[in-house]
């Protein structure tokens, strides 16, 4: 028996292959009937599951190419956020963003729009330049940006329907520090009224809440430090919440030994965007995650109206994050449709209990415009999330083109490509 890594989610493909060379996965490829690839099981739902066959690239993890000229590096399609970074280090090079967990793999990451945070900054599939695809006879596709142009926008956020990522290039950029610092109990009301002025207040920024009383509990800030910036003294207060003086987890009573360096410390790029260390078991592991994509001019009233069921998420929820993506031209990601306002919910592992709550948490934020994260729950109906994608039906025929036999199409992709608008 497998399941996902939150012990949420038990996988039913009956069998599963490990590749150590990308040639072996071709060949696990053509010879299946169905196939999935699984990656580091940081999915909350049945996206990664089969009917038959899930393959795991989790071998292919190097690193094959660095271009310092062209700014690009070519990876593995099993290779970690967290195994890339240190290498990139390395060569004075760094990803422009990184997920508040270095342990999820790029291939997944990319596959679903999985994103950090960032007001001028891209999720994490904006990163990718090309792809090499194995598809169901096994041979490998290329598409890049330069060559595809619009189809390979469409491509990028493929929800593993296009076939099993063998190799992908990046953009770098050159290294750079970052210093975090953490202030609590800012307003709710202030978040509201400051939206803009507090997240573009660092490169990355983060405010958690449990969405009750008039406070939130925490705002993250990771800023570059460079020559203009300098490094400076954490101001002691933002936007009226204080300057922590210990490190913070974002769950309350957390351990935060797991996370990475606050008080203003720096320390490389790759030290400071995540929120948890590589070395340890990243958040809770015992948890559930739900989260929605708003426009992002919706952002006070989506924070009024989510005041609205603090109670009522009370006995579940273990915390919220808000986050900001800017927009971008990928067919699949939230962002397509323009800037987001991203609101995680980490909830304790009661599914029975979740479903009590996210219908309701729904109805308030689907007419504000709120999709859910490919790889998270939701009880939303999946013709109301494809409705939300313009460009869905040019996947659709993107999927049917690279994937004639349906080999890489499960329930999950049956459900939220192929089923009625």
């Amino acid at each position: 028996m497998r399941t996902n890594w939150a012990g949420n989610y038990t996988y039913q493909a009956p069998h599963l292959r490990q590749a150590t060379t990308i040639a072996e996965a071709q060949e696990i490829v053509a010879a299946a009937r169905k196939v999935r690839v699984l990656g580091s099981r940081h999915s909350f739902n049945g996206i990664a599951d089969s009917e038959e066959t899930q393959l795991s690239l989790a071998a292919l993890n190097k690193v094959l190419a660095i271009d310092v000229a062209n700014m690009r590096v070519e990876v593995e399609g099993g290779i970690r956020y967290g195994d890339l970074a240190p290498v990139l280090e390395e060569h004075g090079l760094a990803l422009a963003n990184l997920a508040s967990l270095p342990h999820i793999s790029v291939a997944g990451a990319v596959a679903t729009a999985t994103h950090g945070s960032g007001s001028d900054t891209g999720n994490l599939a904006t990163a990718v330049v090309a792809m090499d695809i194995i598809t169901a006879s096994g041979e490998i596709a290329r598409l890049s940006r330069d060559a595809d142009g619009d189809t390979f926008a469409g491509a990028v956020v493929n929800l593993g329907a296009l076939g099993a990522v063998a190799r992908m290039t990046l953009e770098v950029e050159p290294t750079y520090e970052v210093r975090q610092d953490v202030y609590t109990g800012l307003s709710h009301d202030v978040l509201a009224s400051d939206f803009d002025a507090i997240f573009g207040a660092a490169k990355s920024v983060s405010v958690f809440t449990d969405w009750r009383g008039a406070t939130t509990q925490a705002v993250w800030l990771k800023q570059v430090v460079d020559a203009k910036s300098g490094q400076g003294a954490a101001r002691a207060e933002f936007f009226g919440a204080r300057a922590a003086t210990k490190n913070q987890h974002p769950l309350p009573g957390g351990d935060a030994t797991v996370c990475t360096p606050q008080l203003g410390v720096p320390g490389a790029w790759h030290e400071r965007l995540p929120h948890f260390r590589m070395a340890f078991t990243p958040s809770n592991g015992a948890e559930i995650q739900a989260e929605y994509f708003l426009p992002r001019d919706t952002a006070a009233r989506t924070i009024a109206a989510m005041r609205q069921h603090g109670d009522r998420l009370a006995p579940i929820l273990m915390i919220s994050e808000l986050r900001t993506i800017a927009a971008d031209n990928l067919w699949l990601s939230p962002a397509h449709r323009g800037p987001c306002l991203a609101m995680h919910f980490t909830f304790k592992r009661d599914w029975e209990a979740i479903q009590t709550v996210l219908p309701a948490i729904e109805a308030t934020l689907s007419p504000l415009g709120a999709v859910p994260h490919w790889g998270k729950v939701t009880t939303m109906p999946p013709a109301a999330v494809m409705r939300a994608y313009g460009r869905l039906g040019d996947f659709r025929d993107l999927a049917l083109a690279q994937d004639e036999p349906g080999k890489f199409r499960n329930s999950f992709v049956e459900r939220f490509v192929f089923g009625e608008v």
